[in-house]
């Protein structure tokens, strides 16, 4: 029961920093956070979809894939993340004003908000969906660490975004994907059983 309550409080937790790592200091300088949010950005551009909707339908056809490769269990808890990304894109950009401080602020403090959160969700045995879930295939079968395949994936989307909204995007969406990236690995490889009791085992 305990092991529950955690996992989920950890699953949660990692949706709503993530989310609020993208509405608060990605998305105002249309950067993509990831491969999804990428094209959660260009769908926005160009069709108007609010973020959170536009999130949702990025994610479909990757969590028909998770159930497929990860199990029902896995692809629930990522449904459950996905659920909770996009309401908190959806309610933050609707009913708060999103201040601006400094793009390179932005850039540093999102990305270490967007790490922790993708880290607390794969040590509660989801993920954020999206690319996340090619990452982690890709790395469970290469055995390679998830942060750097993450990163990898990424740079089509990066690329693609650049050349329809900003040429300097690839360079910060770059930057974004090499911090967040450490904090990842280093969030998957922290034992989270000397904070909470146990070990968080993916199901």
């Amino acid at each position: 029961m305990k092991k529950g309550i955690f996992i989920y409080f950890f699953l949660f937790s990692g949706a709503i920093l993530q989310g609020l790592s993208m509405v608060f200091f990605f998305f105002p300088h249309s950067i993509p956070s990831g491969g999804a949010a990428g094209f959660t950005i260009l769908l926005n551009h160009f069709f108007g979809l609010p973020y959170g909707l536009a999130f949702w339908f990025v994610n479909v056809l990757f969590l028909g894939f998770a159930l497929n490769h990860f199990g029902k269990r896995w692809t629930f808890r990522t449904i459950l993340s996905v659920f909770t990304i996009s309401t908190t894109l959806n309610v933050v950009s609707f009913y708060m004003s999103i201040p601006h401080i400094n793009l390179f602020f932005d850039i540093l403090f999102g990305s270490i908000l967007f790490g922790a959160g993708i880290g607390l969700q794969i040590r509660a045995g989801a993920s954020s969906g999206g690319m996340v879930i090619l990452a982690l295939m890709i790395s469970s079968y290469k055995k390679w660490s998830p942060g750097k395949t993450l990163m990898g994936v990424n740079m089509l989307i990066f690329i693609l975004t650049s050349v329809v909204i900003d040429y300097k995007i690839i360079i910060y969406a770059i930057i974004c994907q090499i911090i967040s990236a450490f904090i990842i690995d280093y969030m998957n490889g922290l034992s989270l059983s000397t904070v909470v009791g146990f070990t968080l085992r993916k199901k």
